[in-house]
């Protein structure tokens, strides 16, 4: 099973179709909130609410069962960042779940701790550690967890060459 996760988007609403033509066999497509459109832009993704999301009515948290694998999403604007992880992993423990996904940050992480997998995709627009924009392909395999970090490039830019 692969899951396809983004977070912050901020508006750059291609990027939802883009990424369910890349992976048309994905069994479930996740954004961590801040997409900053309203459902018919989604394309299929399951969305948080995020604290961009203004005009868009997306619950603060879901849950989802997968393959045997339970996970829970939410943004995360909500928690400070000290001690963010830890409290995910606890929210993970306290709903039964292996899979914490979040987003906010702009910057992507992966945490495997106390049997919870805690992952950021980072953001598909703009990373704020100066790496470039990204998302996460998970795959479930025999209730393993593997998450991939991936570059997005947009496909249908086209690059510039001087001559």
């Amino acid at each position: 099973m692969q899951i396809v996760v983004v977070s912050d988007s901020h508006g750059k609403n291609e990027v939802y179709a883009q990424l369910r033509a890349l992976y048309p066999n994905a069994s479930a497509y996740l954004c961590c909130g801040d997409s900053e459109c309203d459902e018919s832009f989604l394309d299929g993704f399951v969305s948080v609410q995020g604290n961009n999301d203004y005009t868009c009515h997306y619950p603060h948290h879901v849950l989802l069962d997968m393959d045997g694998i339970r996970l829970y999403m939410q943004h995360g604007d909500r928690i400070p960042r000290l001690g963010m992880i830890d409290h995910f992993i606890k929210l993970a423990h306290a709903e039964n779940c292996q899979l914490f996904l979040f987003g906010h940050t702009h910057i992507y992480e992966e945490v495997h701790k106390e049997g919870v997998v805690v992952v950021n995709p980072g953001s598909i627009y703009q990373n704020r550690d100066g790496s470039a924009p990204s998302y996460a392909l998970i795959t479930v395999e025999d209730q393993r967890i593997h998450v991939e970090r991936k570059s997005w490039v947009n496909p249908k830019k086209e690059k510039k060459r001087w001559f």
